[in-house]
């Protein structure tokens, strides 16, 4: 099988050849930069020193090339917006080196200033007049968002002001996506992995907007989840209003590429916590749920796409609830969690559901496991979700720094060996 054919068939809940590979199709299914470096180095790719690429300088995500999907057999490529979550394009690039001395580069726009302590700050949009929107602490991996909080005015909250980072699509965008939409599709035979944006309710990822360089409206995590609660009808009103202008930004990408698109993805909020769900079933079907039924009915009713939700932690009460919501595909299917048994995952929903992710812990097992563990996880996942498709093997979540190479050596062999009709 080709590639496409083969995430295709498992999308459909047919035994593939292979169980199918993903390894940065999106921004949850990806792979640290200085991973991505170490990995390359392993498999004779590159000379010693060459930099990686940062695709997303938030999480630090190295590019994973041609050469690299090749060697591992990946078979999903992935489609980005035209600017990444701090709102400069990934275009410009120059030399920079992390905390750890992995030799990278960044996008121009990765405009940096160091603080007393050693911390790095990162701006919106590259524009160092605007308040500081991320901080990389001193010998961290990642940047996280700083929170840009508004004084609030319960008595004058307008709803647009937590929209602005959901306008309709410009032609820059658009064009954007058509051009890479059709490099993919008609210069590889892999699946295509659409992050189209705007569809993701609630992502406490985007609700700080590092891109944004005034942001307004409710704009700090913890109180944007207090929210939720407390001025539920204001949060519904987004959502009500954001979802609107999705559809119809859903509808420009179809007109202009039809069904070249196969996954789309939806939604990156987490519903799940370490042991729990995060909001109750009942909360999800009267906030989230009304809104992700309208996207995927309308993706199901106009095109032939799959779609996507990512949802971390003990999401297991909300599974019934997506699928009933119109999920194709669910990730990153954290087992390590209560109730995320990968047998009951995959007898309760494994006929409902497309299982992308679950294929080795990267809390515990990838990063400080041996080969020989990473090897013995990495087989029973195989065996249990790749039987009669439905599975689409990834990592749970993105692989962090540290994760010994020899390990990802031992994950992706461990894969071409068992990976063959999922047995």
């Amino acid at each position: 099988m080709t590639s496409r054919e083969r995430v295709l068939k498992a999308l459909n809940h047919q035994q593939p050849d292979r169980v199918p590979l993903d390894l940065g199709g999106s921004l949850v299914t990806g792979m640290h930069v200085s991973a991505v470096y170490q990995l390359r180095q392993a498999l004779g790719l590159d000379d010693p020193g060459t930099p990686v690429k940062v695709v997303d300088p938030f999480q630090m995500l190295g590019e994973i090339k041609p050469d690299l999907m090749d060697a591992l057999g990946v078979d999903v490529v992935g489609v980005v917006g035209r600017t990444n979550i701090f709102g400069f394009p990934n275009e410009g690039w120059k030399d920079w080196t992390t905390f750890d001395g992995t030799p990278v580069l960044v996008p121009a726009g990765f405009n940096i200033d160091p603080e007393p302590n050693g911390d790095i700050l990162m701006y919106p949009e590259g524009d160092k007049s605007a308040p500081p929107s991320g901080r990389m602490p001193k010998g961290g991996w990642y940047f996280d968002a700083i929170v840009r909080q508004p004084p609030l005015d319960d008595a004058n909250l307008n709803v647009e002001d937590n929209l602005e980072e959901f306008g309709p699509y410009s032609e820059a965008d658009l064009e954007h996506y058509v051009a890479q939409i059709e490099k993919a599709y008609y210069e590889t035979d892999k699946a295509i992995f659409a992050s189209l944006g705007g569809t993701a309710f609630g992502d406490i990822a985007f609700v700080p907007a590092p891109h944004l360089k005034y942001p307004k409206g409710i704009r700090d995590i913890e109180e944007w989840y207090i929210s939720t609660v407390i001025r539920r009808d204001y949060v519904y009103q987004v959502f009500d209003r954001q979802c609107e202008i999705a559809l119809k930004n859903l509808n420009k990408v179809y007109q202009r590429v039809g069904n070249k698109i196969h996954v789309a993805f939806i939604t990156g909020t987490d519903f799940g916590t370490q042991t729990g769900t995060f909001i109750s079933p009942d909360t999800y079907r009267q906030l989230y749920m009304p809104f992700h039924k309208a996207v995927n009915d309308w993706v199901h009713k106009n095109t032939k796409w799959k779609t996507f939700i990512h949802s971390c932690g003990a999401v297991f009460p909300l599974i019934e609830l997506f699928i009933e919501a119109g999920f194709d595909v669910l990730n990153p299917v954290q087992c390590s969690c209560p109730g995320m048994d990968p047998e009951t995952l995959k007898r309760e929903f494994g006929d409902q559901i497309v299982f992308w992710g679950g294929g080795v812990d990267t809390q515990k097992t990838l990063p400080f496991g041996t080969p020989d563990e990473v090897a013995t996880e990495v087989a029973e996942r195989i065996r249990i979700f790749g039987r009669g498709g439905g599975f689409v093997f990834n990592t749970i979540h993105n692989v962090q720094a540290k994760s010994p190479v020899g390990n990802l050596l031992a994950m992706y062999q461990t894969l071409k060996e068992y990976g063959v009709s999922g047995r």
